[in-house]
């Protein structure tokens, strides 16, 4: 019999090696063995039968399989999917565990009831993070503040701590390339702020004076 392991994988790297951390360590607990983990970079938004996760489920993996999720929102981000994915898996004869919630599903009552309740708590929790964040840019909205980045130039930037840095290095007339990489920053960072600091301006070379000459 073939055991799986299915990541959701996002960008953040470490949440990718929680996952496969916690789903190894599940799977020495309870002696699941050779595990074939199947990475999927599709968002759980998109219904499991279009994911890498409904190709396992519904081609490759044959009765008696086993597949180890590290946690029942990885899955999907339903409850009516998580619930299609047990009842398919249950129908077919296949095992699945949820690495965290330390759960072995199959097609009991008790392990039906389980897989709804904690399907509609993720659910939820997801519904009241989307409120909180509506609820708080309608509060900031109604006392008058800007939403986003504000607009205009900062009061302050990285290079003002630097001023008297790149005064004493422009007197020594030494070149804004330069500066730039004894900041570390880039030239065009550095000629913002010059810019701004009103900085930027060449200065005036004087002409040589005329000398007359005698015949």
């Amino acid at each position: 019999m073939a055991s799986y392991a299915y990541l959701r994988v996002s960008t953040d790297q470490q949440d990718v090696d929680n996952q496969r951390h916690g789903i190894l360590e599940y799977a020495n607990q309870q002696g699941i063995s050779g595990l074939q983990f199947v990475e999927d970079t599709v968002s759980g938004k998109v219904k499991w039968r279009e994911r890498k996760i409904g190709d396992l489920l519904l081609k490759t993996m044959q009765p008696g399989d086993t597949v180890v999720f590290a946690e029942v929102s990885r899955m999907a981000r339903s409850t009516l999917q998580v619930l299609e994915m047990l009842e398919h898996a249950s129908t077919s004869n296949l095992k699945v565990h949820i690495a965290k919630q330390r759960m072995h599903f199959d097609d009991s009552l008790n392990a039906k009831i389980t897989a709804t309740v904690l399907g509609l708590a993720a659910e939820i929790e997801r519904e009241f993070i989307s409120l909180r964040t509506k609820e708080a840019l309608a509060k900031r909205k109604a006392d008058g503040k800007t939403l986003g980045r504000p607009k205009g130039k900062a009061e302050t930037v990285k290079l003002d701590a630097h001023r008297e840095e790149i005064k004493r290095y422009l007197k020594k007339e030494i070149s804004k390339r330069a500066i730039a990489k004894l900041l570390d920053c880039s030239k065009s960072t550095l000629y913002n702020w010059l810019e701004r600091e009103g900085l930027n301006k060449k200065k005036a070379t004087a002409k040589p004076k005329a000398t007359d000459t005698k015949p």
